[in-house]
C-alpha cells in the first residue's frame, strides 16, 4: 500500500498514516506527558512525519507539548495546527471566531506555543457563521505572505465553501471525520477535493476508537472522557453500533490482523491520496496503526464489508 503522498497544492511529502495528538492533552481520559513525548519520539523513529494538533486542545497545552517534544527535530516532521475554537481561562468553550484580528492573534500564539517561526499547515478548525469564507481565507493568505504559515487548510466545510475558499487562495488540505461509520464525505467532498487537487485528511478514522473493538460498553470509558457525552456512545447506540465492529472483526480474523488495521486500511483504500491521523498516546497502538500499511484489502474483502456493514450509524457525530 502506498505509504506517503504529496500534500495537495504543496511540496510537502507526508505519511498517509500520521498522528493525531489531541488525546495527549485532553478529551480521552487520563494522559501522561512523559508517555506522550516517548510516543511522539517513537513515531518519528518509525518514519511518521505528519502530526496534527490545534490551539484548543488542552487550551494551548497540546501545542506546548509538541513544541517540547519536537525541539531540535522540526526538520523531520510536518506539523498542522488550527484556529477558530475559542477557550476561556478555565477551558470553557466560548464559540467560534473567524475575524481577521483573531486569526492573526491566534497564529502568533500558536507559533509561540510551538516555539517555531512558521506553521507547515494551518487549518481553520470550524467556520465562523458570521464571517464570510473569503475574508477568513484572505487573512490566512496574508499569514502565508508574511512567512508565518506555509500552507492553509480547512476543516468540516461543505463543497461550496471549499470552492469559494480555493478561489481566494489554494487550499492544501481538507480535514473531515471519515471512517466506516462516518461516510458522509463520499457524497461530494471527495470529488471536489480531487478536482481542486486538495488532500483529504481523515480524522477519527477508527471511529473515535470504537471500530477497534475496545469499547463494548460505557464502562470501558474513563471518567472525563468526552465520548461519554457523545450521542454515539450511549448504551443503546453502543450496542447497535457493535454491528460495525462485527463486520470489521470478520475480515480481521481472515487476514490475521487487528480490527484497527482493517478499519484504517479500508479508509486508505478509498482514495490513493487520502491521509489519516489516528490518535493515540501509546507506542504499541502507534505500531499497530502503522501495520495497516501491510494490509491489502481485495475486491472481495471490500465487497464483503460493503454488503454487511450497517447503512446507518446510531447517534449523531457530536
Amino acid at each position: 500500500m502506498k505509504q506517503s503522498t504529496t500534500l495537495g497544492n504543496s511540496n510537502l511529502n507526508i505519511n498517509r498514516i500520521g498522528l493525531g495528538c489531541m488525546g495527549m492533552s485532553e478529551f480521552y481520559g487520563s494522559f501522561n506527558e512523559t508517555e506522550s513525548i516517548n510516543t511522539l519520539h517513537k513515531a518519528i523513529d518509525l518514519g511518521v512525519n505528519f502530526f496534527d494538533t490545534a490551539d484548543m486542545y488542552g487550551s494551548g497545552a497540546n501545542e506546548k507539548l509538541l513544541g517540547k517534544a519536537f525541539k531540535g527535530r522540526w526538520n523531520d516532521i510536518n506539523l498542522a495546527t488550527k484556529f477558530a475554537v475559542m477557550r476561556g481561562p478555565n477551558g470553557e468553550f466560548l464559540g467560534v471566531n473567524g475575524k481577521p484580528e483573531y486569526i492573526k492573534k491566534a497564529c502568533d500564539q500558536s507559533l509561540q506555543n510551538l516555539g517555531i517561526e512558521a506553521i507547515d499547515l494551518y487549518y481553520m478548525h470550524r467556520k465562523d457563521p458570521n464571517v464570510e469564507i473569503e475574508e477568513i481565507v484572505g487573512t490566512m493568505a496574508e499569514l502565508v505572505k508574511q512567512g508565518k504559515v506555509k500552507y492553509i487548510g480547512l476543516s468540516e466545510v461543505d463543497p461550496e465553501t471549499l470552492r469559494r475558499a480555493h478561489a481566494v487562495h489554494p487550499i492544501t488540505a481538507l480535514q473531515t471525520e471519515y471512517s466506516l461509520w462516518s461516510r458522509e464525505p463520499e457524497k461530494a467532498l471527495f470529488e471536489v477535493c480531487k478536482e481542486l487537487g486538495i488532500t483529504f485528511v481523515a480524522y477519527s478514522p477508527l471511529g473515535r476508537g470504537f471500530l477497534t473493538g475496545a469499547i463494548k460498553s460505557r464502562a470501558d470509558l474513563e471518567k472525563g472522557d468526552f465520548r461519554l457525552n457523545n450521542p454515539r456512545f450511549t448504551d443503546e447506540a453502543i450496542q447497535k453500533n457493535l454491528q460495525f465492529v462485527e463486520v470489521v472483526d470478520q475480515i480481521a480474523q481472515i487476514k490475521g490482523v487487528t480490527k484497527a488495521q482493517i478499519a484504517l486500511a479500508w479508509v486508505l483504500s478509498q482514495n490513493d491520496e487520502i491521509t489519516t491521523i489516528p490518535g493515540t498516546r501509546k507506542i504499541h497502538r502507534l505500531e499497530e496503526n502503522l501495520g495497516a500499511y501491510n494490509v491489502e484489502l481485495t475486491e472481495d474483502d471490500l465487497a464483503t464489508i460493503e454488503k454487511h456493514m450497517p447503512t446507518k450509524t446510531v447517534g449523531e457525530r457530536y
